[in-house]
């Protein structure tokens, strides 16, 4: 008997602890885990995974699961754990898209909230219309990242500066830090 032990997390796909031991095993070898969720990181990596021992001649067993693939029994229980694994996957994501589909229709705006305001972009505009003022001393004013600056102001990336269409009503930035 030999124990593999892996340190990552099993959602890591880089598990060198088991590739070592999916390497190690050979026909009429059982591999043993203390509940499924230790061995895969989805319910099509754990299929996929036993799958390929079976092919292999190489049993599997959960100890937390009472698994045994070496039974027929064994692994018609595990087929119908995988089912019900997927069916109820299916449901969480069948769920969150009705959820989100709802929020949607109540008007809700859904995802990450913009960067600047409608004020803020104006008065961007307005700052970027005097040329001793730079992309950054506005962005760094603002609190926001010179790329947000660009995504806001798109006239910007074309080289196109915003051109003064009545009076500013504010100044050049402040020199001082």
């Amino acid at each position: 008997m030999r124990i593999f032990s892996d340190k990552k997390s099993g959602k890591n796909a880089e598990r060198d602890e088991l590739a070592k031991a999916l390497d190690y095993l050979r026909e009429g070898d059982t591999l043993v885990v203390p509940s499924l969720d230790r061995l895969g990181r989805s319910l099509q990596d754990l299929i996929a995974i036993v799958a390929g021992l079976r092919k292999r001649g190489i049993g599997f067993r959960s100890l937390h699961e009472a698994l045994d693939t070496t039974t027929p029994g064994g692994r018609l229980v595990f087929h119908v754990f995988a089912a019900l694994a997927e069916f109820i996957r299916e449901l969480i994501v069948e769920g969150t898209r009705e959820g989100l589909d709802a929020a949607r229709a109540r008007g809700q705006r859904l995802g990450r909230p913009p960067a600047m305001t409608p004020e803020q972009i104006r008065h961007a505009r307005d700052l970027l219309t005097h040329p001793g003022n730079s992309v950054s001393s506005i962005a760094r004013l603002l609190g926001v990242s010179r790329s947000t600056i660009y995504k806001y102001v798109p006239e910007l990336t074309t080289g196109d500066r915003p051109t003064l269409t009545e009076p500013a009503s504010r100044g050049p930035l402040p020199s001082g830090r």
